[in-house]
């Protein structure tokens, strides 16, 4: 994808908007000084690309002050306008809406018409999402900055090109101020995180087991054949949410990057989502649609021949290499789904991936969408990755919804945008903190499948969670120095 061409092209899903595009070097930035001095109010975002190739990691993205945000609340829909009103939309009066992109393509075409009734999260929405009419590109490859606005033909229903272009002189001026001062992250060796918080568990590890046990009852029944059950970690901390995601991309560096500042749209308490995913959830770029399954995960080695060991292990392991086809085979279905006839295919197989604590297998699947759908129809049909949900899918919910003691919340949803060119990236929101006031919650899964060991299923899970749990450690030391 290059963002100067998209921009020269006319824009698929808004053909009433005009890019305006300014390009300045960025030698002497990086995305986390661009936030740094762009969010002076919420909400605002940072899609940040640290790790991977020219096709995972080429772009990171810093969006403030969108014009509009939805807030997706089971069936209905809150439109908050950043300096105005807040409307709430049922689904049965989405049919009248017209754009922002046909009221979120009627709220997600009714909110993927659920066949599995979830238990309600505590206190947080379904879905949010940002109208971001302005936004700075940072071009790892050329080592620019873009910074785009997108000017509606009919100002009535948007920004004039005049309004857009003294947004772009504000940023352009913030850009050329010095980034605010603040005490230097220490990174600290990557070790089992104390368990001497303020935290709880929403399963005990003996429960975590049962509920091992339990799923592969019904796996041995013939109701599954592979599920993911999670546990989550609440932890009250007084760290600075952006310096737990600086931590986190120090320790842990991902494909997928993000950090979003919700303020108060999910509710009282201010909300934010802290992640480092290493999974695609989906992608959607000139009608190639592609998923990237994660399945099997060894602890990473003391040195580079452990790793090289556990590596070797890891792809002669039956039950990963199992487990990893599984879910495989679910991704070319869900892609089949929608796609052309005979274009599914396996491109990339069963390959290994390093990250700060555990070692991957990973695949890639891409096929070509047909011309009757587009993005919104592919996350429908995509949704929730088999990776983290299990199969079949429908009936691997019912379990997890029954297993699980609380909802799941962010964990396991989609992070991503979509493009007014019709295309579409989302991560999968795992290795994902999920901050609201004071309380930072980690969560992480492992999939069950037949043979799977219960103990070392739970062992899987604190895995995960450690990467996380060292993150949060090295932001509170730094608050703890100030």
């Amino acid at each position: 994808m290059d963002i100067l061409q998209l921009a020269q092209t006319k824009m698929a899903l808004a053909p009433n908007l005009t890019p305006i595009v300014r390009e300045l070097p960025a030698d002497l930035e990086t995305p986390v000084s661009v936030y740094l001095k762009l969010a002076g109010s919420a909400p605002s975002f940072l899609l940040e690309s640290v790790s991977g190739g020219e096709q995972l990691a080429r772009y990171s993205f810093i969006g403030v002050n969108p014009s509009l945000a939805y807030v997706l609340k089971g069936r209905r829909l809150e439109t908050h306008r950043l300096h105005g009103d807040t409307r709430e939309i049922s689904m049965q009066e989405l049919d009248g809406e017209q754009n922002p992109l046909e009221a979120l393509q009627a709220a997600l075409r009714v909110f993927f018409e659920p066949s599995v009734r979830l238990s309600e999260h505590r206190s947080m929405p379904d879905a949010i999402f940002l109208l971001a009419d302005t936004i700075v590109a940072f071009d790892h490859a050329f080592g620019r900055l873009l910074l785009i606005g997108n000017a509606c033909l009919d100002s009535h229903n948007g920004l004039s090109p005049q309004a857009v272009e003294a947004r772009l002189d504000e940023i352009q001026r913030r850009l050329a101020m010095p980034v605010p001062t603040g005490i230097k992250i220490t990174h600290q060796p990557a070790k089992l995180a104390e368990q001497n918080h303020d935290s709880s568990a929403n399963m005990t590890r003996q429960e975590y087991i049962e509920a091992v046990k339990s799923a592969k009852e019904h796996i041995a029944a013939g109701d599954i054949f592979q599920v993911v059950l999670s546990q989550r970690i609440d932890r009250k901390s007084h760290a600075a949410p952006f310096d737990i995601y600086r931590a986190l991309r120090r320790l842990n560096p991902s494909p997928y990057m993000f950090y979003f500042d919700f303020d108060g749209l999910a509710g009282e308490l201010p909300l934010r989502l802290i992640g480092a995913s290493p999974e695609m959830h989906v992608r959607l770029e000139n009608r190639s649609a592609s998923v990237r399954p994660i399945a099997g995960t060894r602890r990473r080695g003391s040195h580079p021949d452990e790793d090289a060991a556990l590596e070797r292990e890891l792809l002669a392991d039956p039950k990963e290499r199992a487990e990893h086809v599984m879910l495989v085979d679910l991704g070319r279905n869900d892609l089949g789904r929608i796609c052309e006839f005979g274009s599914v295919r396996v491109v990339e197989q069963m390959t290994t991936e390093r990250y700060s604590h555990v070692i991957h297998i990973v695949s890639h699947v891409e096929g070509e969408l047909r011309q009757e759908y587009d993005a919104f129809d592919l996350l429908k049909a995509t949704f929730p990755a088999g990776t983290v949900s299990g199969a079949p899918k429908i009936r691997a919910m019912q379990i997890i919804n029954k297993l699980e003691p609380s909802a799941r919340g962010p964990y396991a949803g989609a992070v991503g945008y979509f493009g007014y060119d019709g295309g579409m990236d989302t991560c999968i929101a795992i290795r994902t903190m999920v901050m609201q006031g004071q309380t930072v919650s980690l969560q992480a899964g492992a999939g069950i499948v037949a043979d799977s060991v219960p103990e070392n299923e739970y062992q899987e899970t604190l895995n995960k969670l450690n990467a996380l749990a060292v993150a949060l450690d090295m932001a509170e030391q730094q608050e703890a120095a100030r």
